[in-house]
């Protein structure tokens, strides 16, 4: 019996070593990707690109077995994004040192559905690429029936639109909904800030500024999240309740005009451009505002995006834009451009006498029915 015990305890003495042994032997200094698409010609090229903030980077190129199999063996200073492609598919991954991730996919699929496992960053990346499919499923299908429907019923279109909104309406929510709690849910992931970065910064800022809150001290390493820092960083300071940043900009006759020289009033600083259609179509709105209350200790300030003196000047004296006009004729690259944190038009603040940020973006009757509770 008791030689029996011994044995026995030698036989998991020695599963134990062999165990300790595989885990020694890993090689943590490099990270593997492999994979296998289906629908896929043999001896085609598959490429891996780093990925670094919005450009990409060749990193390795190898050719498909027959069997439609791959393998990239890499290293990375740190957790990092990659992306898998193949003729017009494409696949993003994350990886570290250490990692063996497996990716599998059908070339013949245009949703570029993929699968990944073998690592906890590409646990979690599948993780959200399965629910955000569920999602999207949904509201392609509703998409797919509303255009079924509309073309057996043309004369319907209006009430049928009416009638399939709000389930489109929910379910657009409802995916934005699980993408920011997957966000905040996984802050130490770089899973996390992939979810969150394929929200619309413009409609979702106070959420976006959270976030990198929750994660300023992680991934120290990475530029992507290093830029969105200090994105989210400028951004704040301009959101509701500061200080509007202050600048010196010429007017459109040529003469220099700093915005803290209208302290005292209601101001809106109007962002747009006379090649933004949008703009051009929200303006009426915008002088509807101006002639209401003009004598009631408000105006306005225009900073155009235009880079053609002409085309801007034309479209002020068009549309009737009568209120002060300024522009550095840069287009986006105009520093109080990326100073406001622009990244659409038409955009405005609407600051206070103080100078104080107190909305944004009111739009067509907002602008109008806030000053209506405010100028009284």
């Amino acid at each position: 019996m008791k030689s029996t015990i011994l044995n026995h305890w030698k036989s998991l003495s020695f599963i134990l070593f062999i165990s300790l042994l595989g885990m020694a032997c890993k090689d943590e200094s490099k990270f593997e990707i492999s994979g296998k698409f289906t629908n896929a010609q043999p001896k085609t090229k598959v490429y891996l690109f780093g990925v670094d903030k919005n450009s990409e980077t060749p990193v390795d190129s190898t050719v498909l077995s027959d069997k439609g199999e791959f393998r990239f063996t890499r290293s990375t200073p740190d957790v990092d994004f990659f992306r898998v492609k193949i003729d017009n598919s494409e696949y993003m991954l994350i990886a570290k040192n250490g990692d063996k991730i497996q990716l599998s996919a059908d070339l013949a699929d245009p949703t570029m559905v993929y699968q990944i496992s073998g690592a906890e960053e590409a646990d979690k990346l599948e993780e959200l690429n399965k629910n955000k499919n569920r999602y999207t499923a949904k509201i392609a299908a509703i998409q797919a029936q509303f255009e079924q429907t509309v073309a057996s019923q043309p004369h319907n279109r209006e009430a049928i639109v009416n009638q399939m909104r709000p389930a489109l309406i929910k379910e657009n929510e409802d995916l934005v909904d699980y993408i920011l709690k997957f966000a905040m849910d996984n802050t130490s992931s770089l899973a996390g800030f992939y979810a969150i970065n394929s929200l619309n910064p413009g409609d979702y800022e106070q959420e976006l500024i959270a976030y990198a809150d929750k994660i300023k001290s992680k991934f120290n390493n990475n530029a992507a999240v290093t830029e969105f820092l200090v994105r989210m960083t400028k951004l704040k300071a301009v959101q509701v309740g500061q200080i509007a940043p202050d600048f010196t900009m010429n007017s459109i006759d040529g003469k220099p005009v700093k915005l803290s020289d209208f302290r005292g009033k209601y101001m809106l600083l109007d962002f747009w451009a006379s090649w933004c259609q949008p703009c051009r179509m929200e303006n009426p709105n915008v002088v509807k505002a101006y002639q209401q209350f003009k004598d009631k200790n408000f105006t306005i300030v225009g900073v155009s995006l235009d880079k053609d003196p002409a085309a801007w000047k034309q479209a002020v004296v068009a549309d009737g834009l009568n209120w002060t006009q300024l522009s550095e004729l840069k287009d986006f690259d105009s520093p109080t451009v990326r100073l406001y944190q622009i990244d659409a038009i038409p955009s405005s603040f609407l600051l206070d006498p103080s100078g104080k940020i107190v909305a944004k973006n009111l739009r067509a009757d907002q602008l109008v029915e806030f000053l209506s509770k405010t100028l009284r």
